[in-house]
């Protein structure tokens, strides 16, 4: 069995999505189904059930999952012990996180983990922040700064770097959403809301609307906090992001925070891992670099 193959195999027993997993994995559908199938006839078995909609692993896929992370992680392992002392960590991981948390939260751990091992490399991915715990359970990224799921992944370590209060902002100059915010409680089923496409952010939100039985305006669904900013700045309507985005956004000083009761839950951000991969060597020195902040 190639090592090569196992790892495709793994990876596509997690996403269950051939392209996805390619493009993951940097390698051609057709080089991804010809792993597979070397794979199936080794074992004597089908290993996924597929048709025209879904892929599935069958009992044998998934004993084979099984069996294979454990064999990675031991091969990693040795592989570690092998080393000869002193010989400096190389090679490359891979971080996905928010644009803002680029900015607030990485510059410090990653002054360190720089100053620490030099000749490991670091590719940044930042996009939508709904998406870093997806990112790292998918394995297109070892490591993910992400607010913690109010129900974490069994699948994942998370340790907290910093509370965030999650809050409503309205512009500061003077715009058509200006009306609704002139009472002492604004009148939320006419106010304009631009909030998350998803994530924790929209589900806290969706929440607070529902317990206060209000059914609102929609006025957009946008990926990325920064881009909530910019749209409330322009009098597009009120938004709901983390403070720390308007901290760190340049349209920040053209909103304001709104006083709502009761107060939207904070976030709790950190960094998240797969646990089977954190004796990784290069994870781990990333992960005991980034604790030392607290």
């Amino acid at each position: 069995m190639e090592l090569r193959n196992l790892e495709l195999f793994l990876h596509l027993a997690d996403s269950l999505h051939f392209a996805r997993t390619a493009d993951a994995m940097a390698v051609s559908p057709s080089t991804l189904s010809r792993a597979i199938q070397r794979l199936e006839q080794e074992v004597g078995c089908p290993l996924f059930e597929r048709d025209n909609r879904t892929v599935q692993l069958t009992p044998a896929g998934d004993r084979l999952r099984e069996f294979g992370r454990h064999l990675l992680d031991d091969w990693q392992a040795l592989r570690h012990e092998l080393r000869h002392v002193g010989e400096p960590l190389q090679g490359r991981l891979r971080v996905y996180c928010s644009v803002t948390a680029s900015y607030f939260l990485l510059p410090d751990i990653l002054g360190r983990f720089r100053a620490r091992y030099p000749q490991l490399e670091i590719k940044l991915e930042t996009g939508d922040p709904a998406l870093a715990v997806d990112k790292v359970l998918s394995d297109e990224a070892e490591l993910g700064i992400a607010a913690r799921p109010d129900a974490l992944p069994g699948k994942l370590h998370f340790i907290s770097l910093q509370r965030v209060p999650l809050v409503f902002i309205a512009p500061k100059s003077t715009s058509p959403v200006t009306r609704w915010l002139q009472n002492e409680e604004p009148d939320w089923e006419r106010l304009p809301l631009i909030l998350s496409e998803q994530g924790l952010a929209r589900k806290r939100c969706d929440q607070w609307l529902r317990n206060r039985g209000i059914s609102p305006n929609l006025y957009a669904e946008v990926a990325g906090n920064e881009a909530i900013v910019s749209m409330v700045a322009l009098g597009c309507g009120v938004g709901v992001v983390p403070e720390a985005v308007i901290d760190h956004s340049p349209m920040g000083d053209k909103v304001r925070i709104l006083e709502v009761r009761p107060a939207l839950k904070p976030f709790d951000v950190g960094l998240c891992v797969q646990k089977r991969r954190l004796d990784e060597p290069m994870i781990r020195a990333f992960w005991e670099t980034a604790q030392q902040r607290n």
